[in-house]
Formats: C-alpha cells, sequence, structure tokens
C-alpha cells in the first residue's frame, strides 16, 4: 500500500508541476550518417525506418541502407548529405546495389535526387547492365527512358542482352531484342585480349554454355541468331556448348543446334573439334549425335595430333571406338594398338585390328630437320603429326600454323609432296583465287616470282602451294640495318629483282595491282620473290594498269633506301611530289620521279629503268664518266658543241679544281703548260680531268698519284657522288645515249 500511495503521489506532483524544456531539448540534433542508423526510429522530420541495426565496417552507410531495402533511412541519409554515388568494393554504388536488389521504390528515389544513371563498376557495368543480370524489365525500361544505349557495354564487352542470355532471362531478352538490342554482337574487347583470342562471344554462345534451353530457342527461333557466328577464338554455339563441364541438359541444347545448321567442324583451343570435345566428356550419346551428322570430318586432329578415336583409346572407351570405327574413323592413324595394350584391354585391341590397326604402325623420322630456319620449331611438328592427307598435302589449320593474315583464309605451312610450302587458303569459287591461278599459270616462267608447287582442293576450300619463305620485305629491312650499312649494294640487289620481277610480270601482260613490303618475300638464300597475285589484272590494250604498279614501285624504292624506318603506309598517303621532296640524294629522286611520272612511253619504263645509274657499279660509273670525257667536243673545247653547252650549263661543279688533292692537280695542269690550257672549273673540263686520269693513273711514271687518290672510281664517286646522275640527265635529255650501259656491268657489283 505504502508503494502505491507514493507512486500516486509522485504522478500527481508530475501533472501539476511538469518540467520545463530548454532551448537544447527542443532542438533537433543533426548527427552525422554513421549515426542514423541508431537514431532513425525516432526521428519525427522523416519517413519511418525499420528497426535499427549496427553499420558494418568497410560499406558506405547508404549502401547498407540501399541493401536492407530501408527507404525512409535512405531518403534520411540523402538529406543528411551522404555521397548518393559512393563506392563499396569493386565499385557498386548505392543505385547499382538497388538494382541488384530489385528495389524499384529505391532505385527511382535515387534517380529523383540525382544518382547518375550512367554510372560504372570498376568492371564497367552499369546499373543498366545489371538490370539485364536481374532480368528485371521495369528497371530496363526506367533505364532506357534515362538515355541508357541498349548495346552499351562493360570493359569485358558484356552488354544487358547478353548478361541476360547467361542467366536465362528470357523476358527481359526478348525486351531487350524488341527494344534494339543487337542479337549477333560479340563482345567487344580490347585489341591486346583479340590477340589473345578473347572476346567476340555471343548471347547464343551465352545461353548455350550455361545450359538455358528456352533463351537458347528464343534467340534462334524469334530473334535470327546466327548458329554459326564464331568468337575471337574461331568458336561457335555448339563448341560453347560443350565447354560446361556441369550443364545436365547439354544434349538438349546440342540437339537443337545440330538442327539449326551448327558447323560440327569447328576449332576451338588447342585445335579441337566437337567431336574431340564430346570424346573426352566420354559421353557416347553425344557422339552418336555430332557423328550423325553430315559432312563431318571424324578424323580431324587436334593441334597435339589427336584423333577422335585416338583420344576414346586413350580414355579406354570402348563403345565410342566402336562407333567411331563403324562410322569410318581410320585406325591406322597412330599406335592404337601399343595404347590399347598398355590398357591391358584385348577387347579394344580386336576392335582396332578389325578395323585396320596394325602394330607395326610407321611413326615418322623424329631426326627429320627442315630446311627453313624461320619456320623450323612448327614444321618439324606438323611433321612428325598425323594428318589426313589433302592429296598430296598435309596441312593443319591452326594458328600455331598461320604464318601470314589475308582477306579470306590465310596463309599455313604445309607439305606438298614432302616440301616445305606456305600454302594460301581460299574458298573454292573465290574470283581472287581464280585471278592468282590465272597469273600464275601465265607467268611460271618468271624466276623472281615465288614458286607456284600445285593446288589442292577439299571441302569447299582451295590450296594453293608455293615455295615456303623466310620473311617479307618489311622483316628483311628491319633484321639487315647493320649489315646493308657494309654493303653499299644491299638496297641495290633489292629493287634490281623486285624491278625484273614487275617487268617480267608485264610482259606476262599482267599487273600485280598489290605492291606492297608484306608481298615482296625473301627465301633462305636472300632471293627476293614477289608473291600475292590475288589481285591482279590481265593487261588491256592501253596497259594503263602498268601505271599503278610503278607508282608503287617508286613509293618501294624510298621504302627500301629508308630500310623501311618510314612505314610503307605513311609513304602511300603521300603525294608524288612529296615523295620525290623525301628522296635522299639527286639520283635517288631521279630513280623514283622516273617511276612516279613515266611519261608517254610508261609500258617500256621498266626495261629502261634496270638500266639507271642507281644499279652501276663504282667501276661502270668511273668507265661512263672517262667515255664522255673522251668525246672530241669535250676535249678540245669545241664552242659550237650542243653537248658540251649543256654539260657547262651548271654552276653545280663550278669549283671542282679545288677539291682535287692539290698535288694531283699541279701535276695534271703541268701537261698543259706550254698551251696554257690549264684545266677550267666546269664540267666538261671536269670530265676531260677525269678521263685523262683514267688513262695515265697506271703508268709507273704516275704511281705515285695513285698513292695519293686510290682507286680512281672510288675517289670520284667520293669526290663527285652527283656528277653521274647530272651527265646522266644531261645527256638522256639530249637524247645522247649511246655512252648508257647495256651490259652485266651496269648492274651492281
Amino acid at each position: 500500500m505504502d508503494f502505491l500511495f507514493c507512486l500516486a503521489f509522485f504522478l500527481l506532483l508530475f501533472l501539476i508541476f511538469p518540467p520545463k524544456r530548454g532551448k537544447e531539448n527542443s532542438k533537433i540534433q543533426h548527427c552525422h550518417p554513421t549515426s542514423t542508423f541508431m537514431a532513425a526510429s525516432n526521428s519525427k522530420s522523416h519517413e519511418k525506418s525499420t528497426a535499427p541495426f549496427t553499420p558494418k565496417e568497410g560499406c558506405p552507410p547508404l549502401i547498407q541502407a540501399v541493401q536492407k531495402g530501408d527507404r525512409g533511412l535512405v531518403l534520411q541519409l540523402l538529406e543528411e548529405g551522404a555521397d548518393i554515388n559512393v563506392r563499396a568494393k569493386g565499385g557498386w554504388t548505392p543505385l547499382h546495389n538497388a538494382v541488384k536488389e530489385g528495389k524499384e521504390e529505391i532505385v527511382q528515389l535515387l534517380l529523383d535526387k540525382g544518382a547518375d544513371p550512367h554510372i560504372r563498376k570498376d568492371n564497367g557495368a552499369t546499373p543498366f547492365i545489371v538490370a539485364g543480370i536481374m532480368g528485371d524489365v521495369k528497371l530496363l525500361r526506367l533505364f532506357l527512358s534515362k538515355g541508357a544505349d541498349v548495346n552499351e557495354h562493360d570493359i569485358h564487352g558484356f552488354t544487358a542482352f547478353m548478361e541476360a542470355a547467361c542467366y536465362g532471362k528470357v523476358e527481359a531478352l526478348e525486351f531487350l531484342y524488341k527494344n534494339g538490342a543487337n542479337v549477333n554482337l560479340g563482345r567487344q574487347t580490347s585489341e591486346e585480349q583479340k590477340k589473345l583470342g578473347k572476346g567476340g562471344t555471343t548471347a547464343l554462345m551465352d545461353a548455350a554454355q550455361n545450359g538455358h534451353v528456352d533463351a537458347l530457342k528464343i534467340l534462334l527461333e524469334k530473334m535470327g541468331a546466327d548458329v554459326n557466328v564464331c568468337d575471337n577464338m574461331g568458336r561457335n554455339a555448339l563448341f560453347h556448348s560443350l565447354l560446361n563441364p556441369k550443364i545436365e541438359n547439354v544434349k538438349c541444347i546440342v540437339s537443337i543446334l545440330l538442327a539449326h545448321g551448327a558447323d560440327v567442324n569447328v576449332r576451338g583451343e588447342k585445335g579441337k573439334t566437337p567431336l574431340i570435345l564430346a570424346v573426352e566428356k566420354e559421353d557416347d550419346e553425344l557422339v552418336k549425335m555430332l557423328l550423325k551428322q553430315d559432312g563431318i570430318d571424324i578424323n580431324e586432329t587436334d593441334s597435339d595430333g589427336n584423333t577422335a578415336l585416338l583420344l576414346a583409346v586413350e580414355k579406354n572407351h570402348f563403345d565410342i571406338a566402336k562407333l567411331l570405327c563403324e562410322s569410318g574413323a581410320k585406325a591406322d592413324c597412330e599406335e592404337l594398338i601399343n595404347i590399347a595394350e598398355r590398357k591391358y584391354n584385348p577387347k579394344m585391341k580386336r576392335l582396332l585390328q578389325d578395323y585396320g590397326a596394325h602394330e607395326n604402325f610407321c611413326c615418322p623420322d623424329e631426326s627429320w630437320e627442315p630446311n627453313s630456319q624461320r619456320w623450323k620449331v612448327p614444321l618439324k611438328k606438323l611433321h612428325e603429326m598425323y594428318r589426313p592427307m589433302i592429296g598430296r598435302l598435309k596441312i593443319f589449320i591452326d594458328k600455331e600454323y598461320k604464318i601470314a593474315e589475308t582477306s579470306e583464309g590465310g596463309v599455313y605451312l604445309g607439305f606438298y609432296d614432302g616440301k616445305e610450302v606456305a600454302v594460301k587458303r581460299f574458298r573454292e569459287y573465290s574470283k581472287r583465287a581464280e585471278q592468282e591461278i590465272a597469273c600464275i599459270q601465265q607467268c611460271q616462267k618468271n624466276s623472281n616470282l615465288v614458286m607456284f608447287h600445285g593446288r589442292e582442293s577439299d571441302k569447299g576450300c582451295l590450296y594453293l602451294c608455293f615455295s615456303l619463305c623466310e620473311n617479307t620485305l618489311k622483316e628483311h629491312l628491319a633484321g639487315q640495318r647493320e649489315a646493308a650499312l657494309m654493303d653499299e649494294d644491299f638496297t641495290k640487289n633489292i629493287l634490281m629483282s623486285l624491278f625484273k620481277a614487275v617487268q617480267e610480270l608485264h610482259g606476262s601482260h599482267y599487273a600485280h595491282q598489290d605492291l606492297h613490303p608484306e608481298n615482296i618475300l625473301i627465301d633462305s638464300t636472300g632471293k627476293v620473290c614477289l608473291a600475292d597475285f590475288d589481285k591482279s589484272e590481265k593487261l588491256d590494250e592501253a596497259q594503263q594498269k602498268i601505271k599503278d604498279d610503278l607508282k608503287a614501285l617508286g613509293r618501294l624504292v624510298l621504302y627500301v633506301v629508308r630500310m623501311g624506318n618510314v612505314p610503307f603506309v605513311e609513304i602511300q598517303t603521300q603525294s608524288d611530289d612529296e615523295v620525290i621532296d623525301d628522296c635522299p640524294n639527286d639520283e635517288i629522286e631521279d630513280l623514283v620521279k622516273s617511276l612516279l611520272c613515266p611519261g608517254e612511253e610508261f609500258q617500256s619504263q621498266l626495261s629502261e629503268i634496270v638500266f639507271h645509274p642507281f644499279f652501276w657499279s663504282c667501276k661502270t660509273r668511273f668507265r661512263f664518266l672517262r667515255d664522255v670525257g673522251n668525246e672530241s667536243d669535250i676535249k678540245v673545247r669545241e664552242k659550237d658543241s650542243k653537248l658540251l653547252r649543256e654539260l657547262n650549263s651548271t654552276n653545280k661543279f663550278q669549283n671542282w679544281t679545288a677539291a682535287i688533292d692539290k698535288s694531283v692537280m699541279t701535276k695534271m695542269n703541268s701537261f698543259y703548260k706550254e698551251e696554257r690550257l690549264f684545266y677550267k672549273n666546269t664540267v666538261g673540263d671536269l670530265l676531260k680531268f677525269i678521263r685523262n686520269i683514267g688513262e695515265h693513273i697506271e703508268e709507273r711514271k704516275n704511281k705515285w698519284m695513285k698513292s695519293k687518290i686510290g682507286e680512281p672510281s672510288k675517289y670520284f664517286q667520293k669526290t663527285f657522288p652527283d656528277l653521274v646522275i647530272y651527265v646522266y640527265q644531261i645527256l638522256q635529255a639530249i637524247n645522247y645515249r649511246k655512252h648508257f650501259p647495256r651490259a652485266d656491268s651496269s648492274l651492281p657489283g
């Protein structure tokens, strides 16, 4: 009773004299966002939050509020100054998290409060792409209204459409398709990743690899997905369907893809085919499904030389081996009997023997060595590997054996009649292949073209086999820059061979039309060979296509004399005048100009150019100058001589006497002391001087003179490097050609 009485007394006092509220009690205290989790349930100025909870370390409170789905708390934190685009580990923002949690009201709230709808995680994924993963059509529609690109992708190339396919979100797939998603878009990735074979995967491949049957059907039947488009590693959707070991409905997926015409001979990692993958899975039903397909190549090998049958025997799987043998697999492709014996499987051994296997299988000679040093390793591997022959050709279409790209099918290493060859691959009825064959057949006698060995056809492909060369011109120049400094004829020999090759091509009534450093090859002996005639054209009566080849040759001259230091693509973009201006000396300039501006007699231009001074040896140059200096008009300084007048019309060599060794000049002038007809600073007298030196330098009494100047041909070339081309141009201009060399002496060396 006393207790109740006391309680009633104090309650009465409280009602009569209520406590006064100070300013500090009436004022709303503003808390830091981290304290808001504890205070949110008492707030009067915001929506009511759910029960408070303790924030986690390392994760921004706003993101935790979003993950909790507490809209009131999210709003309160934003009003208290929380960063709306704050990031957690991996670049996850509040907006990304709201999409992931499927909180549409919070997504809308964040957008209304200024969240960036295009913000990206560390991997480049936008909220729109995350919505594709979740298959949330409402959010996808919302982000499209905010300016999202339906085909935007993260740094790995994933779009929302691809993500929806990966996760089997059929409704999202249909929505995105109706809004313009590119069905056959492959994963966009960096150039470096492409070189590694990454990227290029499509939504169809994603659905196939992850076992989403409904998504696969919709993509194929309603959206027109291409069943045979390949990723950057050459794999189609069928190949992808066999990559995931965990999916249980792989047979259903494979069946659908095969029904829609999937290519069963496509290749992937290590040259594997779908059949080889099915054998590796040890799934005889899959193997049986694939073997029923028309055109399947049952004897194809992977990059290690394994056939499907060899793998079946290796895995000791009798039923699959029997299926393969019954379907035509070759049983003599490897030491199958030995493998069966190592597995202690007499039943397998009898099966193989019944289908032609024998114990004395002949293995390739392991001591064999290729002629090519550049391609030694892959050639040796190809030689030792079993490959089904295509006529007389042994080849393996795999990146390990690919030596060059082409516009159609690439160039691969191979063996034709046992010889090492480079094999150019085309579609069987390719127009370019027809052009190349026609040109080759017409020009087989051209010794400066790469040698053609033969052709084979197989499964819609044409294989043209050429002698295997070591390097392209670009590679050759890059590797020989130091050697070229020691050999003055290095560039001359390359260009002479090239000019002769094109000259002979024109003589066979063909123009090359694709002259550039990648189409000029160097064999193991250093010989220059012209290659690639798939753009060649037969000359018409006007022969105007010759001019195109000449212009390309003019640019190649500059490329070669610059030793490839200026990229050819850069030279190609220059005008003719710019190319001429970039020539390092008068002689090369004259050569290039004659190619770029060939004149009316362009059809015979190359037959003239191969005798251009650029190609003359040092001794030929000296002999040319001596012969001109021996002209009577020059010796007697004939005033009315057109030749002498033209030669002396320049100031270029106006002080030549000062350039000659002083003692030699004095001695040579002494022969004209009585007549006082000393040498003048004219070109005519310089040529006369050279002629006289040449006539008398070997005399015993002039032995001292030779000791001063050395070999005369080299002396005059070094002292007057532009003299030969100057005299040549003058004589050419007045059509005075009798001193132009036309013999082997005009060639380098």
